[in-house]
């Protein structure tokens, strides 16, 4: 059986569990880019993210012997919940192994979906740590492991998307914009597309501080990266499917690379706008079509917004984030003379009147005429910053511009 055929045996398995999710239109960004761009609102499935298809398709699949055993998966959130909500509707045992970093609000919908058939073990600081984790007690019990990507029933249960796409498009799309963490959607997706809508131009979104999909088919071999920032937690991984490898190195005509800060503004432009409540992973598409913004004029684009599952507690990590992309926040490590009124003098001196010190650390030192202050300035105008720097030095202030040194940054701001 083609994986295609497949695709089409798991839209009819998955029916009456995973919604068919709505194809938006929106008009902010069809404005602003000169483009009909619709966002395809996988968000809005029971589990707030695509993963409900694949993992239901796989284990709705198994024997009766296999559901026995029960199931094992590795997940930093939205699989996890996908596996949870199947076992539960399938009276099947599960055993979810999770980053300890994944954040508490996708622990407790696991939880919440899964109920008593679930059982969460937090081990490892990444998703890779977690899997080895979850493979070895596979093996140790006998127990069927549901992978997150690499897996033909998964892969198959995530290119219902495409089906969805092609049945609800109100003409040809002309650009698909879709996330990558391990390529199963993008797998699936892209399956059905370029069988189906070859003229569609699939392109692949990563974010910057994973890029595993792209080194590996610019190597032409599935290659693991030795470091990921974690940030995106839907789509950081070390290394990609090797099934997934396979399909998306032929299917996809691009892949682009968004910074993490860039995907923070998207995230807090949607719920501000659009009140839309993305995840980093489910932002990913639409932070892309800036990359994009002339080959899309006057063509038909979808994004595929992936997930929804976003802790409300990382909204200042995520306003940081999206500060520091923009140009408008900025750290600086300033020698202060020793002295009555020198923040005083420092105030008046260097900040315009729209300048704010959001961030201020100072240990006095004894004995000594100047001491180092950490500053953090935030700006309402990315070119004000010269404008500070031009201050600074007028006023011969010894200073270390952080944002721009990572281990320095990192040890003394996060």
């Amino acid at each position: 059986m083609t994986l295609l055929e497949q695709i089409y045996q798991a839209k009819t398995r998955i029916q009456t569990v995973a919604l068919q999710t709505p194809l938006m239109k929106n008009e902010n960004l069809s404005n602003e880019f000169s483009a009909q761009v619709w966002l395809k609102r996988e968000d809005l499935q029971p589990v707030r993210s695509y993963k409900l298809r694949g993992a239901y398709n796989k284990i709705v699949s198994l024997t009766d012997q296999e559901k026995e055993k029960g199931v094992v998966c590795a997940s930093a959130g939205n699989h996890a919940q996908g596996v949870a909500y199947a076992c539960h509707k399938l009276n099947i045992k599960a055993t979810i192994f999770m980053p300890i970093t994944t954040p508490a609000q996708k622990t407790k919908q696991v939880k919440l979906f899964g109920k008593d058939k679930v059982e969460i073990i937090l081990s490892g600081d990444t998703f890779d740590e977690s899997f080895e984790e979850a493979t070895r007690l596979c093996l140790k019990r006998e127990a069927i492991f549901i992978h997150p990507f690499d897996d033909e029933k998964v892969i198959a249960g995530q290119g219902t998307v495409g089906l969805e796409l092609l049945n609800d498009a109100q003409a040809p799309i002309d650009y698909l914009f879709v996330p990558i963490g391990g390529g199963g959607l993008a797998a699936g997706v892209s399956t059905v597309f370029k069988q189906l809508s070859p003229q569609t131009k699939i392109i692949g979104v990563e974010p910057a501080g994973a890029p595993s999909m792209k080194q590996s088919i610019e190597k032409g071999t599935n290659t693991t990266l030795k470091n990921i920032d974690k940030f995106v937690d839907g789509a950081s991984v070390k290394r990609v499917g090797n099934k997934t490898f396979e399909i998306c190195k032929d299917s996809l005509d691009g892949i682009i690379l968004v910074p993490e800060g860039k995907i923070c503004t998207t995230i807090l432009r949607l719920h501000n706008e659009e009140a839309i409540v993305a995840e980093p992973a489910g932002a990913l598409t639409i932070a892309a079509l800036d990359y994009y913004k002339e080959a899309i004029k006057g063509k038909h684009v979808v994004c595929v917004v992936s997930g929804g599952n976003n802790d409300i507690s990382r909204t200042e990590e995520i306003k940081e984030r999206s500060l520091l992309h923009e140009g408008l926040k900025h750290y600086f490590l300033v020698q202060f003379p020793q002295r009555p009124g020198a923040l005083k003098a420092f105030v008046n001196d260097i900040l315009g009147p729209d300048d704010d010190i959001t961030y201020f650390q100072f240990s006095k030192k004894n004995n000594r005429e100047s001491g180092p202050a950490v500053v953090g300035i935030e700006l309402k105008k990315q070119a004000d910053f010269q404008k500070i720097k031009d201050r600074l030095n007028e006023k011969k202030f010894s200073y270390l511009y952080l944002n721009n040194n990572a281990a320095l940054f990192t040890t003394l701001i996060l």
